[in-house]
């Protein structure tokens, strides 16, 4: 499956923004999505995961704050992050696999960039 990620930009911290993740197939049985990032100098790291039976999962630092959706009927996948903060700063990928543990190496897009200003 193919992934385009769109959505990123340029916000104010508390700002928000919705990140999207377009895919050239039905998501309906993707079995497991999630968003990562990786900041400059960063290793990359897991944001929001959600499995094809609506089970999702954060990361503590973004916990309250993002929110992971999958609409299948227009086979994407969304995160919606609000209270935006400057850590929060960082290229924005989606990926798709057969199980949660297999998403960093299934398929991924090429990024969205975030970028949050004080």
């Amino acid at each position: 499956v193919q992934l385009v990620e769109s959505g990123g930009g340029l916000v104010q911290a508390g700002g928000s923004l919705r990140l999207t993740c377009a895919t050239s197939g039905s998501i309906f049985s993707i079995p497991a999505m999630g968003w990562y990032r990786q900041a400059p100098g960063k290793e990359r790291e897991l944001v929001a995961t959600t499995t094809s039976g609506g089970i999702t999962a954060y990361a503590d630092a973004v916990k309250g704050r993002f929110t992971i959706s999958r609409d299948n009927a227009k086979n994407t996948l969304y995160l919606q992050m609000n209270s935006l903060k400057l850590e929060d700063t960082a290229m924005y990928y989606c990926a798709a696999a057969p199980s949660e543990d297999l998403l960093p190496q299934g398929s991924w897009g090429q990024g969205t960039q975030v970028t949050v200003s004080s």
